[in-house]
């Protein structure tokens, strides 16, 4: 079973403190929890182990022909001139381990997998267990996890490589996300892929441990 890892949403208006979207608690919680170090850190693992590294942004054209602008989540974006595709609202943080030609998908809503060719490319390079990282963990990276999951994939989130506004909303989110898939730390993902035979793994990353699938 092939994994591949999802970094979503790690752009300047949603990490940066100067986006306008950071101010609502991203920025600081991100901080407080040195969530980039995990990721980082994740990013490394994969790249490491030869997996795919998918990175997801938000971004609208220019013209915001394609933003829902009746969303409550990102419907006012033209009102204050972000998110918009090539700028730096969009671009992902230059504390985050990007790199040029690393495979980039683009999104219009809150889902990785909304109308974008993400599952397709996933299908296309083997991959049937799909790890997640992102912020909002409420939003972007629970949208995600439910889609990748009625798409058939296995689903792992990277709690402490996930961040929300607030630590309630992050912590709520980790509540109803072992319901279909795993949850667990990027360290525990480490020693499993060190020292487990990959057969074992898998079937470990699929029943959970723990209790509720909250463990690899």
């Amino acid at each position: 079973m092939e994994k591949a890892l999802l970094v979503i949403d790690f752009i300047n208006e949603i990490v940066d403190g100067k986006g306008k979207l950071a101010a609502k608690g991203y920025a600081a919680s991100i901080k407080k929890a040195a969530t980039i170090a995990r990721l980082n850190k994740a990013i490394r693992l994969f790249r490491e182990n030869g997996m795919p590294v998918i990175f997801v942004r938000l971004a609208f054209d220019p013209s915001y022909a394609n933003q829902p602008k009746s969303s409550p989540v990102f419907g006012k974006a033209h009102e204050y001139g972000i998110l918009k595709a090539g700028d730096w609202s969009t671009a992902f943080h230059p504390s985050v381990d990007y790199r040029k030609n690393d495979i980039v998908v683009e999104k219009q809503r809150v889902s990785a997998f909304y109308g974008t060719p993400l599952a397709d490319l996933l299908r296309d390079m083997g991959v049937t267990h799909v790890c997640i990282a992102g912020v909002a963990t409420d939003l972007a990276v629970e949208a995600a996890a439910r889609d990748a999951h009625d798409r058939d994939f296995a689903v792992t989130v990277l709690a402490d490589a996930c961040a929300a506004a607030s630590e309630r909303e992050h912590e709520g989110s980790l509540l109803f996300l072992p319901k279909i898939g795993s949850v667990v730390a990027v360290e525990e993902l480490q020693k499993a892929m060190e020292k487990i035979p990959a057969s074992v793994s898998e079937s470990i990353a699929e029943e959970g441990i723990g209790g509720g699938g909250r463990g690899l």
